[in-house]
């Protein structure tokens, strides 16, 4: 199939890019990336029997936050992560895990109430802001993050991926740190305690290498779209950069919550760092909500599931693709797609 104009100039940027991007791109693989389907926290969904029953489909993409893992503090409840790999396990699946350590909404905070109620770490969370569209209006609250450029909260951080990884390092395919992109709108006021850009990307970094320290056989992806303090390509502060370079050292991979060929956004900052990471680098990206509803800007022309998945396979080299199940996409597209594709290969 060929793909639309849009994509294919998407294509074409990556390789204009490929010497600023520091050499060219990652050798591939595989000869094509293994399928997921991301249930996120509708966990129970693993047991469908569409799920199930397709060949192309290698396994399942759960999300578990921080607070149900950590409930006390020290005190891992990782039991949920074994009954979900266990059910995968029987049925020839396998398990990605996301640990989730922040939120996109008001009400939801996914981090231990201990962080949040103990002063040494700082209030353990703070919370996200979105600029107004229209200038001069309140910035709009955006959910909660974790303080990850606060060292003590890091720490903590840490011990729980090692708890996880001494029980579940070499069954789980892999692990994926949640996404990079936070912000903290305009008003320099919504900024919270210790936190600077340059704070931030080292603690980002730092997480890195915890998770690639105690992961030694499962697979580490983390999703580095964005970086707060830059924007590429006008305002390279080196962040989002300094990440993908630090992923080979960290012994981590690197992804996305995103395919969004057609967008700016995704083509100036994550999509072609990912197709030019350093080979060895393993990389995995998520098609979520919204993603499939994208059009080419030119022809007005809705992508399509095989070209998403042929643009992940061909030209960011992915070895992870992780499918959502928005509706009517997920039955009506992606399940069919991956179904001639199992009978495909078999």
């Amino acid at each position: 199939m060929r793909l639309r104009c849009g994509v294919l100039c998407c294509v074409v940027m990556f390789t204009s890019l490929g010497t600023t991007l520091g050499g060219a791109a990652a050798e591939t693989p595989g000869e094509s990336p293994r399928n997921y389907i991301f249930f996120g926290r509708d966990r129970d969904r693993i047991s469908e029997p569409d799920f199930l029953s397709t060949a192309a489909i290698v396994g399942a993409q759960l999300k578990y936050t921080w607070r149900e893992l950590e409930p006390e503090r020290d005190q891992y409840a990782l039991s949920v992560i074994q009954d979900d790999l266990e059910f995968l396990e029987e049925h020839g699946k396998q398990l990605f895990i996301q640990i989730q350590d922040v939120s996109f909404d008001e009400d939801i905070v996914n981090v231990p109430d201990y962080l949040r109620e103990d002063p040494a770490f700082g209030g353990g969370v703070a919370m996200k802001y979105e600029s107004a569209s229209v200038k001069g209006d309140p910035p709009l609250i955006d959910g909660w993050t974790a303080r990850r450029w606060d060292p003590a909260v890091r720490d903590r951080f840490s011990r729980l991926l090692q708890a996880v990884a001494e029980a579940f390092d070499g069954r789980l395919a892999g692990v994926n740190l949640a996404e990079t992109s936070i912000g903290f709108g305009r008003d320099p006021r919504h900024q919270p305690p210790g936190y600077t850009p340059e704070t931030y990307f080292e603690g980002i970094k730092d997480m890195m290498s915890a998770a690639g320290k105690v992961f030694r056989k499962s697979d580490v992806i983390v999703y580095a779209n964005f970086m707060p303090g830059e924007e590429l390509p006008n305002n390279d502060q080196g962040y989002l950069k300094g990440v993908y370079e630090h992923a080979r050292r960290a012994g981590v991979g690197v992804g996305g919550p995103d395919m969004r060929p057609l967008r700016w956004y995704q083509q100036q900052h994550s999509l072609p760092l990912i197709s030019h990471r350093e080979p060895g680098v393993v990389a995995g990206v998520a098609v979520q909500h919204g993603n499939l509803q994208d059009r080419d800007r030119k022809t007005g022309v809705q992508i399509t599931v095989p070209e998403l998945y042929e643009f992940g396979r061909d030209e960011l080299k992915l070895d992870y693709l992780f499918w959502g199940t928005q509706e009517p996409f997920y039955s009506k597209d992606i399940l069919p797609f991956l179904h001639e594709l199992g009978s495909r290969d078999h």
